[in-house]
């Protein structure tokens, strides 16, 4: 529903048959431009988490805890920009640009999910690392299979708890009779600027969920890999160290790069003012991030680099025997 305002300044409920996604603004040339880089680089995407899934699915070697977080952060990045970037690249060229209110809804609760998702899967990847690093002889009966399992489906439920609060607060509001939102896609920020009624509670639930979620998960990521400094320090092995080192470099860009963006949009006060700031913010952590992680964590890891080098040999072997 929407909130009609009158001359005389009573307001009405009207019914809200969906948004409008302004999106990028700009002449047909600039639309045209954005329209091919966001292709580019969602294709990207899709082919590189797509090949990180395959790759640690086929190869026996890759089947340890650490791949199998890393399979499972490229299904939720690949997921992240599918629920997204598809329909941002349908609008920029199309005439209505509108999303119904349930498609509306919809997005935003999946796209809520999986960021949370995504969140706090990381600090999970940095306990992993912790264990493997800090505690080599009790890793293999603590992180199981059957409690690695347990931890995704825990980021998960978190995820959902966190988007169902989210999705239930956002869209119970009174939306005014102006529909367009200044965004490519559904988030809280612009929702709440079509608000007719105060938004502080929504503001503070978002503030203190978000802020909770990703200081929790920054707190880990740094308890972890403080005491995985010490003990790479204590290591006597260069070449030990050096391993460590790049495995570890890996995840803590990743780190940086989400929390980072997703801090700077949800986790403070006032983060919800700047919906143009808000807009380059959110193609880093819905389009670029995506892209990169696979990237991030296959150039510097030999075992992915190995993996991928022999699933390449066996697909030239079924070729020239086929």
């Amino acid at each position: 529903m929407a909130t009609e305002v009158h001359r005389n300044g009573s307001l009405s409920q009207v019914s809200l048959q969906g948004f409008v996604l302004v999106g990028f603004r700009g002449s047909a040339e600039t639309q045209a431009l954005l329209f091919a880089v966001f292709l580019f680089l969602y294709l990207v995407t899709v082919l590189g988490n797509l090949t990180m899934i395959v790759v640690i699915t086929l190869d026996v070697r890759l089947h340890s805890p650490m791949y199998f977080f890393l399979k499972n952060l490229s299904f939720v990045d690949l997921c992240l920009s599918s629920v997204i970037i598809p329909n941002a690249l349908a609008n920029i060229f199309s005439s209505s640009e509108t999303i119904s209110f349930a498609g509306c809804a919809t997005q935003f609760f999946f796209f809520s999910l999986l960021a949370c998702t995504e969140a706090v899967l990381l600090a999970v990847m940095a306990y992993d690392r912790f264990m493997a690093i800090c505690s080599p002889l009790r890793y293999p009966v603590t992180m199981c299979p059957m409690t690695c399992a347990r931890l995704v489906l825990g980021t998960f439920c978190v995820g959902c708890l966190n988007s169902i609060v989210q999705t239930s607060l956002t869209f119970q509001l009174p939306f005014c009779s102006s529909h367009y939102i200044d965004y490519f896609f559904c988030d809280v920020p612009p929702l709440l600027q079509l608000a007719c009624t105060n938004t502080a509670i929504n503001e503070l639930v978002m503030f203190a969920l978000c802020g909770f979620i990703i200081v929790c998960a920054v707190f880990v990521v740094i308890t972890s890999y403080g005491y995985i400094t010490v003990t790479i320090l204590r290591m006597r092995s260069g070449s030990g160290q050096h391993k460590v080192f790049s495995t570890c470099g890996s995840h803590m860009t990743a780190v940086s790069l989400f929390y980072g963006t997703g801090f700077a949009v949800y986790g403070q006060p006032g983060g919800v003012a700047s919906m143009e700031q808000g807009k380059v913010v959110s193609i880093i952590y819905t389009l670029i991030i995506p892209m990169f992680n696979p990237l991030i964590y296959s150039l510097r890891n030999k075992d992915v680099k190995d993996a991928l080098r022999r699933l390449g040999q066996r697909h030239s072997l079924l070729k020239e025997s086929g």
